[in-house]
């Protein structure tokens, strides 16, 4: 019905339509009740009473009086809209407003003020009020209310006191807006109200920003403040109200400073403050890559500063140059404004430019130049060369020689021409003018496009047509203007080619007429050329991908209606001939949708009917709610029918109610079918989805066999207009589904025939469900106790019978019997700890992936060369000479450097050092050690001659092998042992060659399986004293009893900025604080290398608790508990630290405690604080790992954590001398081995596979393997056996087997006992899998060995693989070898001083002088080269009588 309000005989306004009967038209027969308050009105089948008005409904004056309804006006002190009857004492004036110009209005003056000023007089005006006699009360929303005071039309009220001022939101803006109301006491309710501003200045930290306030608001230029209250300001000049008055730097131009390069930094300002008695100078705060840089800086005046010669750096070589944020501050932390944003360019002129040409294409600003004797990009002043070797832009020299062609694309094109070639590389050109006309492709003219071109680095060019007798030929590429040198001229090693694209066939051959279909069209060359165009007729067909055989694209809406369409395709200038058609028919259509309901969740059937359904490829339903869009898929049955999944409402959890929703769009995505994406006849409801209440409150449902399994919960039947709507529900027991019943309230499953714990699940349309687990119970006829009674007298009764024959057979099968029952129990125990495994696996998985997120090179801290070669070459050496210049007095320095040259010469001489290191293995008096060292040495010096290196190398090993075959020796004790020069050199070639393959390829599995130990070692307790893990793959490093312990999480404030969020870390409550401090640093530098980090003893662990309290937390105070002789080391149990405390480093402070015992914990430091000392050397001084303990000599006081170390010596004449682990213990080896077993897999099969990882397999171990394969050839030794266990020795064994064990000779990481005892069982493994010989194991068995025999089968199957491919290699040539030896050289060329390298291995001449002379005198190639007199020279020069 519609409401009319006439208001003469030509003026009427509809102001109102209202529902009055649910269906049909209102009949004309209306009457109005007695009172006129309502209107009775009739349909053919209803009859309604409709109230005349209906003012309620509107809430404030203006849309009362605005809406038109004559019957209604404003109650004003009742605030109310309503007939004028109804409002008390309408008739007197300003009470009953009929008119919108009648509102009240309020004004308040004034109309903002400060957060810090507290009860100021404010004046309201009120417009339109009527009397006020009764008093009004003035209120600030919930914050304040206090009487007003009225004078006339204004009424005086006072602002909030200090404790009812609102709090402003700091951190948003600086104002709070807040409804200011009259409120009347006659009727007690509000009026009027207006907005009032509460603003709060202090929230400025910035002169601009202040004073650029909409309020009143000033800044204090001395005192670095924003206020309202001017006169709190130091001195009167320091007051600033306008933006001009700001101290402010002014625009600058491009601010460029090189890297390295030292210079000031002079910035034009204006107002810049002189700082007062008291007050710091100015200084450069410049934020670089994160690093905040102080630069001390000058102030000229109030218009100038300067920042101080001072150089700059930053990381990296991916940017060529770096804005920085450059702030002035003054006073400590008073920033001078910076409204221009004014920035440092630092950039760097060899950074992303490697070649001459993008060398000159830089800013000619940055003045970089190509220095041609260095062949880089530099500063002019950093090129050491003549001006003439320079090239720059727009100088005497400015055109790069030598262009190259490094990329082309596409390389194949039409002969049509057309194509568009691009063409990158170095040095093309600087200008477009320098290649126009100058680019061929395969002969052909190839048009460069100046759009396309880059500066030296790309051209872009559209080829002419070719012949037919041109099939191929190279890109030539001419740089310059007129005749064309060969300095200026590129030719690429890639041909283009000419092809002849073709078109056989297109699927599918027809579609909807709107369009939308994805076509495949089929043939031959249609990836060639550079633009491909399909048409249908004269439509385009979108492109959409393409590859040799195939093309797609997607066919637009016909624009002639249904019918055959002829389809063409150009590639380039080429068109493809061949009748092709498509039929465009006519659209789907949708009829009907069955059901038409679902649930929220979705996925339940809904089976649809149309036409044409069969045309269309992915038909999608979809459903939109709130402009939110869900689809799912539908499956075609046949052209008119088809099986669909309903879509779930996209409506959230908090959106969703009990009651059915319909969606604000309905339909399907047909293609492109626009008429069926909202279906409006549909009127599709989804329902509430079905809820299910827990089985019991524990969660476990004890029944009896055959019982049913009741799920109680509600909507499992939608309510639908068709009576309940079925739904498929799925209820699995464990794994067996059940036969269900289904009512609205409650599942009634018959539970299958099942004992025992199993887990319930329900599914049903999108959800998955479990209440709980059942437990099935067997329903005896016996008691308990009987039962227990049979169960163990038959226990007993079989117990006797294996007793009996066990003691049978024992003598006979004794040794069988324990493999088998050592193979049982393995069996047994993985199958128990498999579950655990996995859980643990998964958990280890998640962490290692965020520890390692980033290893792609950047994230595994590798040792740089120096580092890598010296660990390995001299273990446990930190600073070895070889690293520092020749130390000798200054009046001897030029005949040593004399001596050692001449050495030099001799140490280059093959005859004399083959002579020199068998002489020096012929003495008793040269060691193991000796060996090592001097084969260490001689490699340092030869790093620049590797081919030199390698030939002396395979004479010695020849020589070796030809020793140890006549000696009688067994072949296989080959390269076992260090026991020669010759077995650490060929350690030490492995340690040069193959340090690029650890970096690309091995190093990768090696870093995340040291991860995963330490991880997993971490996740239980570790004795800080003993080395003793909960987690262990070593049965030494085992904790033997059970520790009880909780995991807590600490967060953690970063030590370098505590601004930063909190870290959370987990420890354990059982943790030493040493321990936990480690814990936080390898959290908080995850990614940072070892020996880049804070040192744990060098920092404090601060126990952050409420109200500001801190306590230290360490290892040993006076809270430490002693018991007897023995003391233990404190733990975060200790402290009663509690779940999520927090916690910080803080520097080392030197306590009255810590002081006093200094003594007690130095004696104790090496073994408690074992995880901090930083070792690097060989395996083999860790002998002995578990640390000894130290009693105090005056206290006789012992120190332990976990496990007091008597009980391991007791145990250790006992248990521990059968080598029979008892199952708790193997449990936990076991656990622990099945967690880390992927990650041992992953680097066993890196290393023995021939091509892993995009890494061909390094020239050095084919070349090697090769040459053992000569000698066994030479000395007639074919047992495949003695070949295989030649190349362990040689490879595994001397270079892999250490690098396993001692990871950080690749890494700069710390590695602790526990891990170390790990990696030794890994290692040890690996080896084993290198024997060809068989472990027959028994119950003398290490643990180790059994841990790992069911692996050691398949690894030792790789080995054989590995051998077995590198030998069907082909063989590298010396030519190839000499090459590739002379690169590495090249490369690591200066990393070792040779001189001091020489000067070392000259110290054993000295010691064998007369031997060396005299072996050398008896060796005829020797003699005719007078070595021994060269010698001799050498011996004067160096000795000090000379």
């Amino acid at each position: 019905m519609t409401n009319i309000r006439v208001d003469s005989s030509s003026r009427a306004l509809q102001y109102e339509t209202v529902q009055t009967v649910e269906s049909g038209p209102v009949l004309r027969d209306m009457a109005f009740s007695s009172d006129h308050y309502y209107l009775y009105v009739m349909s053919e089948t209803q009859l309604s009473r409709m109230p005349v008005e209906a003012c309620g409904q509107y809430s404030t004056c203006r849309e009362c009086l605005g809406s038109g309804d004559p019957h209604c006006g404003w109650c004003v002190l009742h605030s109310m809209c309503t007939r004028k009857e109804k409002c008390e004492r309408s008739s007197e004036p300003r009470r009953f407003a009929s008119d919108i110009k009648q509102c009240v209005r309020l004004s308040v003056h004034p109309s903002n003020i400060s957060v810090s000023q507290f009860s100021v007089t404010l004046i309201l005006e009120a417009h339109n009020v009527p009397e006020l006699s009764a008093g009004v009360n003035c209120t600030f929303e919930d914050l304040a209310e206090m009487n007003g005071l009225v004078e006339g039309n204004r009424i005086k009220c006072f602002s909030p006191a200090e404790k009812e001022m609102p709090r402003v939101v700091v951190d948003k803006s600086d104002h709070q807006i807040v409804q200011l109301y009259l409120k009347s006491k006659e009727t007690g309710l509000a009026f009027a109200n207006t907005s009032f501003v509460f603003y709060n200045c202090s929230v400025h930290k910035s002169c601009l920003s202040c004073v650029s306030s909409p309020y009143q608001c000033h800044w204090c230029k001395y005192r670095h403040d924003c206020t309202h209250d001017p006169r709190t300001c130091s001195f009167q000049e320091g007051r600033v109200k306008k933006p001009g008055e700001c101290p402010q730097l002014l625009p600058a131009e491009r601010i460029l400073v090189p890297v390295n390069v030292v210079k000031p930094i002079t910035l034009w300002a204006k107002n810049l403050p002189q700082p007062q008695s008291g007050q710091r100078g100015y200084e450069c705060l410049l934020t670089i890559q994160g690093n905040e840089h102080r630069v001390p800086a000058l102030r000229f005046n109030s218009s100038s500063v300067q920042c101080q010669n001072t150089s700059y750096f930053y990381d990296g070589m991916e940017m060529s140059s770096l804005p920085v944020e450059l702030t002035v501050i003054w006073n400590g932390d008073f920033s001078i404004d910076n409204p221009a944003h004014n920035k440092v360019h630092l950039y760097k002129c060899d950074a992303q430019r490697g070649s001459c040409g993008l060398c000159l294409k830089a800013d000619p600003l940055f003045g970089c130049v190509w220095c041609k004797g260095e062949n880089r990009c530099t500063l002019k002043q950093h090129c050491p060369h003549p001006e003439h070797l320079w090239l720059e832009h727009n100088g005497i020299n400015s055109k790069c020689t030598h262009p190259r062609i490094t990329q082309i694309t596409p390389l194949r094109g039409p002969r049509e021409g057309g194509t568009l070639v691009t063409i990158r590389g170095d040095n093309l050109g600087l200008e477009f003018r320098e290649i126009q006309g100058n680019v061929k492709v395969a002969e052909v003219e190839c048009t460069p496009i100046r759009d396309g071109y880059i500066p030296a680095e790309q051209i872009v060019c559209e080829m002419g047509r070719a012949e037919k007798s041109q099939y191929t030929g190279n890109v030539k590429v001419c740089v310059g203007v007129g005749e064309c040198r060969p300095e200026f001229t590129a030719k690429s090693s890639k041909y283009y080619y000419f092809v002849i694209p073709r078109i056989h066939s297109i699927k599918p051959s027809r579609g909807p007429v709107s369009g939308g279909t994805v076509v495949s069209i089929t043939g031959s060359h249609l990836d060639a050329g550079s633009n491909v165009s399909v048409m249908f007729k004269d439509q385009p067909c979108t492109f959409l991908k393409r590859e040799g055989l195939w093309l797609t694209c997607r066919t637009h809406a016909s624009s002639e209606g249904y019918g055959n369409v002829s389809v063409s395709v150009s590639i380039d200038k080429a068109q493809l001939q061949k009748d092709l058609r498509f039929e465009y028919v006519e659209d789907p259509t949708i009829t009907k949708i069955e059901p038409k309901w679902s649930i929220y969740s979705g996925h339940t059937p809904v089976t649809v009917t149309g036409t044409n359904l069969d045309i269309i490829q992915t038909p999608l339903i979809r459903a939109k709610y709130d402009s939110h869009e869900t689809l799912n898929f539908c499956q075609v049955l046949s052209p008119t029918s088809m099986q669909c999944q309903a879509p779930e409402l996209p409506i959230s959890p908090a959106q969703q109610q009990d009651a059915p929703e319909t969606p604000d769009e309905f339909g399907f995505k047909l293609d492109d079918v626009q008429a069926v994406m909202a279906l409006n006849n549909t009127n599709f409801i989804y329902y509430p989805n079905p809820e299910f209440e827990p089985l019991s409150t524990s969660g476990v449902l004890e029944l009896k066999p055959g019982s049913p399994i009741i799920l109680k919960g509600r909507n499992f039947l939608p309510p639908t207009s068709s009576g309940n709507g079925k739904m498929n529900y799925t209820v699995l027991i464990g794994e067996k589904p059940c036969m269900l019943t289904v009512s609205d309230s409650q599942l009634l499953c018959e539970s299958p025939n099942l004992t025992g714990r199993h887990k319930v699940l329900a599914r049903v349309g999108g959800i998955e469900f479990s209440p709980g687990v059942v437990h099935i119970t067997s329903d005896s006829p016996l008691s308990s106790t009987a039962i227990i009674s049979i169960a163990a007298a038959g226990a007993l009764l079989l117990l006797a019978i294996v007793m009996v024959l066990i003691a049978y057979k024992r003598k006979s099968r004794e040794s069988d019997l324990t493999l088998k029952r050592l193979q049982m129990q393995m069996d047994n125990l993985e199958s128990r700890v498999a579950l655990e495994c996995k859980e643990a696996f998964a958990e280890l998985q998640t962490d290692i992936h965020e520890l390692t997120s980033d290893l792609d090179g950047a994230g595994i801290p590798f040792l740089d060369y120096r580092m890598y070669t010296m660990r390995v070459l001299f273990p446990g050496i930190e600073e070895h000479p070889v690293l520092r210049d020749l130390e000798v007095p200054g009046y001897r320095q030029e005949q040593v450097e004399k001596g050692l040259k001449l050495f030099s010469q001799l140490i280059n001489n093959k005859v004399y050092l083959l002579c020199f290191i068998r002489t020096l293995e012929a003495q008793r008096g040269f060691s193991m050690r000796d060996r090592g060292n001097v084969a260490s040495l001689i490699m340092t010096v030869l790093q620049s001659k590797l081919e030199y290196a390698t030939d002396v190398l395979k004479h010695l090993l020849s020589d070796l092998i030809d020793r140890n075959l006549e000696s009688k020796n067994h072949p296989k004790l080959l390269l076992r042992r260090t026991e020669s020069v010759a077995e650490k050199m060929l350690t030490n070639w492995f340690t040069f060659l193959l340090y690029k393959f650890l970096k690309e390829c091995a190093g990768e599995p090696l870093f995340s399986l040291f991860c995963a130990i330490k991880q997993q070692m971490e996740k239980g307790p570790i004795d800080s004293i003993t080395g003793e893990a909960r987690y262990s793959l070593s049965e030494d490093k085992l904790i033997r009893q059970q520790i009880d312990y909780k995991t807590l999480v600490v967060n953690c404030i970063h030590p370098e900025n505590e601004k930063s969020p909190e870290i959370q870390v987990k420890a354990l409550n059982c943790d030493t604080i040493s321990q936990v401090k480690e814990k936080i640093l390898d959290a908080i530098y995850k990614n940072v290398p070892h020996s880049h980090r804070l040192k744990a003893s060098d920092m404090d662990l601060e126990w952050r608790q409420g109200r500001g309290q801190r306590v230290i937390l360490q290892d040993e105070d006076v809270t430490t508990k002693i018991e007897g002789d023995w003391k233990r080391l404190n733990m975060l149990a200790h402290y009663q630290v509690p779940d999520n405390a927090v916690m910080a480093l803080v520097p080392k402070q030197v306590t009255a405690y810590n002081s006093v015992n200094n003594s007690t914990v130095s004696r104790t430091s090496a073994s408690k604080y074992e995880n901090m000392i930083k070792y690097t050397g060989s395996p083999d001084s860790l002998r002995s790992r578990t640390p000894m303990i130290t009693p105090d000599l005056e206290s006789g006081i012992k120190v332990w954590h976990l496990v007091k170390n008597h009980e391991h010596g007791d145990q250790k004449e006992g248990d521990r001398g059968s080598k029979m682990v008892s199952e708790i213990y193997l449990t936990r080896l076991l656990a622990t081995k099945g967690t880390l077993q992927k990650f041992v897999d992953d680097l066993f099969e890196t290393i023995f596979s021939t091509a892993h990882r995009g890494s061909a397999l390094p020239l050095a171990i084919k070349y090697m393997f090769d040459f053992l394969d000569e000698q066994a050839d030479k000395h007639n030794i074919h047992d495949p056996h003695v070949r295989h266990t030649w190349k362990s020795n040689c490879l595994p064994l001397r270079f892999w087997v250490n690098v396993i064990k001692n990871p950080q000779f690749v890494f700069d990481i710390h590695k602790s006992s526990i891990t170390d005892a790990c990696l030794s069982v890994v290692a040890q493994t690996f080896m084993d899998s290198c024997s060809t010989s068989e472990h027959r194991l028994g119950k003398d068995s290490p643990s180790n060995k059994l841990l790992y025999a069911k692996d050691i089968p398949s690894y030792k199957s790789w080995v054989e693989r590995y051998y077995s491919d590198i030998s069907k290699m082909p063989a590298i040539s010396d030519q190839d070898m000499n090459a590739y030896l002379a690169e590495q050289s090249r490369m690591h060329m200066n990393e070792f001083n040779s001189m001091s390298s020489l000067s070392e291995i000259y110290s054993y001449v000295g010691k064998y002088t007369e031997e060396i002379v005299c072996a050398l005198e008896q060796d005829d190639a020797a003699r005719k080269q007078r070595l021994a007199f060269k010698l001799e020279q050498v011996v004067a020069f160096m000795t000090l009588e000379s």
